[in-house]
């Protein structure tokens, strides 16, 4: 048995120098087992052995401190000699003995040479890294920008960068984060005094009119819910329940008096308020809704009431703690006539927070995340309000119950009810994007400043500059900037649009809203990955922004049933083409779109695989178009065909869905693609532009090689053009690389924002 230290005995015998390097490594790789030892002392033989007993006994071997020793007597000795690359560990050894003067004998080489052999550790791997020198420390170094960075955020900004940098700033304030750790109780707490604070900036009350304390500005509050968002997410969720949805019901839904009754003190958080349309029974087919309000005209009230518990009013956020009244939506009665889904301001609690006589409320409780948000449950058993309490914009009672709306027809009446709340889907889109951006920046910061493995006697190699990291960051980034280019067009023309075009932006809101929040989902997720076990510490942001953007995907409705919504608004569009078009021009129609994709199959073009074809706008902009219409089409004929075997509309529909996903999604990207491009063609700064086309680029190329399998059954590429996408992707993301941190540093997101540990 080896006594304490005799281990180290060995140092000073020349004789056992040359067997050292190939014991360190074959104990430091792991404990030895009785076979193999009885193999190396098999092969060394008794006079061998016996010097280096003390390192032949399994069940004593070496401690860690021997160990360290031991590596520390090599180091030293393989600095004094001549760097050789590929020397194994026998031949180390022998270095070591004529270091020592020692003359090796025959039989101590071929010894050497059974052992190196019998543990499988014969190349010069194992050697050189007993060679090499402490790893050298990485020089400082700064990243060095292409573009003007100030400049770029503030193309980002917009117009509207005076009020972005406010609410920056506002956020950066100490107080304005929240503490780890919170309880539900404390959360919900700290939500709502950080909320009246926003009122208190007058950030509430942005899209109401002038008179009632706003600035008449829906996309100043567009914009200021989007900046929020780099913020706490239960902080934003509240602003947008209380201004954008319970404000914004009365604004969109409501009267001149009802807004000059009700709207400053919505503004300034005095009427704490829900939005109460979602039931348990029926999520998103609002339609159908089962909440009652009856028109009692001997008394000019509305009575309301859930007839079944099914029919409650569910997840509705500022119900369970904070909410004084609700908008909620309901079947409107008067006597035996039914007029369809109506809105009523229905108080639910007096200003001491008391329950008010027919109301029922009840805690969601505590949630996968945003749980500073207070969502509850409610349920009406004969709540009496006034005849004043209905939204009338759009239709009224009069006090003999004479029913009346400036819209005759009651589904156009609905759509257009529901139409002037696309605001919501507008706004969630935006505030999924920026989560996705903050994501991206922690991560790629941590990318940039995080090393990990490489040669031993260099610097460790930076995360970001491994290709498997930036084909998971960088082809995302890509993403967020053709979205935030998309996003800016849809902001823009909502603000802008008439009722011709509403439907269109109803449906553009919708499609970006899923996209938009699948990407976040995705992103976030990524990026978490990205920074190990790093992002998964609840200061680095990941863990709230993980769970407090999770339900986007489903709010402001579910990501699927809004993208069938874009596909059948598609296949409406289709319709009334076709329409117009009569017979002879379906046909020019048909033969004009034949001739498109012939052209765009000629094998020239399908095997053309040369670099500036694959980066070109025009091979991006045509490749997109064509899945967005090919897809289109595809799901036109499906349906046609069973509606002419007689199958009914809504069974034809269902057994089509996947095909409409499909779809719809390739009218997004198609069309996100196309803003971003032409965002790439406005901007006048050649820096920014080079950067921009850059990006561009990636982003279209890694929606070709996602789809590379549909281009290749559909005859769009040939399998050789296929294949070069890959490797040009992965030459892309090498070219945006060392801008990587630039560009996120572009999004404009302070520094104390960020407020972890990692990210820089």
């Amino acid at each position: 048995m080896a006594s304490p230290g005799e281990h180290l005995k060995a140092l000073d015998d020349p004789t056992a120098l040359p067997f050292l390097p190939m014991l360190y490594v074959a104990w430091a790789d792991g404990d030895l087992s009785d076979g193999e030892m009885e193999e190396i002392c098999r092969r060394l033989g008794w006079e061998c052995g016996s010097r280096l007993q003390p390192w032949l006994d399994t069940a004593n071997p070496p401690s860690a401190r021997d160990l360290a020793q031991l590596l520390a007597h090599l180091s030293e000795a393989a600095q004094k000699m001549e760097r050789q690359e590929k020397l194994t560990l026998t031949g180390f050894g022998l270095a070591l003995a004529r270091l020592s003067g020692h003359v090796v004998k025959d039989a101590e080489r071929q010894a050497l040479a059974e052992v190196e052999g019998a543990l499988g550790i014969a190349d010069s791997e194992a050697a050189r890294q007993l060679l090499t020198s402490r790893r050298p420390a990485p020089q400082p170094q700064a990243v060095e920008a292409s573009f003007a960075v100030k400049a770029l955020q503030r193309r980002l900004d917009g117009e509207h960068g005076e009020l972005r940098q406010r609410i920056r700033d506002l956020l950066s304030e100490p107080q304005m984060t929240p503490p780890l750790g919170q309880s539900t109780a404390e959360a919900r707490q700290w939500v709502m005094d950080r909320c009246r604070r926003l009122a208190d900036e007058g950030l509430g009350s942005l899209s109401f009119p002038r008179e009632d304390g706003g600035a008449d500005d829906i996309e100043q509050f567009i914009v200021a819910f989007e900046t929020l968002a780099l913020g706490d997410l239960s902080l934003l969720i509240k602003f947008g329940v209380q201004f954008g949805l319970f404000g914004g019901s009365i604004l969109n839904l409501g009267t001149e008096s009802q807004h000059r009754e009700y709207l400053t003190r919505v503004g300034r958080l005095e009427l704490p308020g829900c939005f109460a349309m979602t039931e348990t029974g029926h999520g998103s087919n609002v339609q159908d809704l089962e909440t009652v309000a009856r028109y009692d005209a001997s008394e000019g009230v509305f009575e309301l009431r859930t007839p079944h518990d099914g029919a409650r009013k569910d997840y509705i956020g500022n119900a369970a703690l904070h909410g004084e009244m609700a908008t909620v939506f309901a079947q409107l009665q008067v006597g035996e006539e039914h007029h369809g889904v109506h809105a009523f301001l229905v108080p639910i609690r007096d200003a001491s927070g008391q329950t008010l006589p027919g109301v029922r409320i009840q805690d969601n409780g505590r949630k996968l995340g945003l749980n500073g948000v207070d969502n509850g449950r409610l349920w009406f058993d004969g709540v009496r309000v006034p005849r004043q309490a209905l939204l009338d914009r759009f239709a009224s009672v009069d006090a003999e119950g004479i029913y009346s709306s400036p819209i005759a027809s009651p589904n156009k009446r609905f759509f257009t009810m529901l139409g002037t709340l696309v605001g919501g889907r507008v706004s969630v889109a935006c505030g999924a994007l920026t989560a996705s951006k903050t994501a991206l920046r922690i991560a790629v910061g941590y990318g940039e400043a995080r090393r990990q493995f490489g040669d031993e006697d260099l610097p460790e190699i930076k995360l970001l500059d491994y290709q498997t990291h930036q084909r998971r960051l960088l082809p995302r980034l890509a993403k967020t900037y053709a979205l935030h280019f998309g996003l800016q067009h849809l902001r823009r023309v909502f603000v802008d649009s008439s009722s011709e075009d509403r439907r269109h932006v109803e449906g553009l809101a919708a499609g970006l809203k899923a996209y938009s929040t699948w990407h976040a989902t995705d992103t976030i997720q990524t990026c978490r990955e990205c920074c190990g076990g790093q992002g998964y510490l609840a200061v680095n942001r990941f863990a709230a922004l993980k769970a407090d953007t999770d339900v986007f995907t489903t709010f402001e409705g579910d990501n699927v049933v809004l993208l069938l919504l874009v596909a059948k608004g598609l296949l409406s569009g289709y319709q009334r083409q076709f329409g117009r078009l009569g017979v002879a021009g379906l046909v020019r129609y048909v033969a004009s779109q034949a001739a498109t994709a012939l052209s765009e199959r000629n094998p020239v073009i399908t095997r053309r695989s040369d670099e500036a074809h694959l980066r070109s706008l025009e091979l991006h902009s045509a490749a997109l178009r064509f899945r967005e219409q090919h897809t289109l089409s595809s799901v036109a004929r499906r349906l046609k065909r069973r509606l002419d075997g007689g199958m009914a509309m809504g069974e034809a529909m269902i057994e089509v869905q996947t095909h409409l996903l499909e779809a719809a999604m390739a009218h997004v990207e198609s069309s996100v693609h196309g803003h971003f491009a032409a965002a790439v063609e406005a901007t006048e700064a050649e820096d920014q532009r080079a950067m921009l086309e850059s990006l561009r680029q990636l982003h279209a190329l890694d929606l070709l090689e996602k789809h590379r399998g549909y281009y290749q059954e559909h005859g769009y590429f040939e399998a050789a053009k296929s294949r070069a996408l890959r490797p040009l992707v992965n030459k892309l993301c090498s070219e945006v690389r060392p801008q990587a941190l630039p560009l996120v540093r572009a999004l404009g997101i302070p520094a104390a924002l960020l407020r972890g540990t990692i990210g820089v």
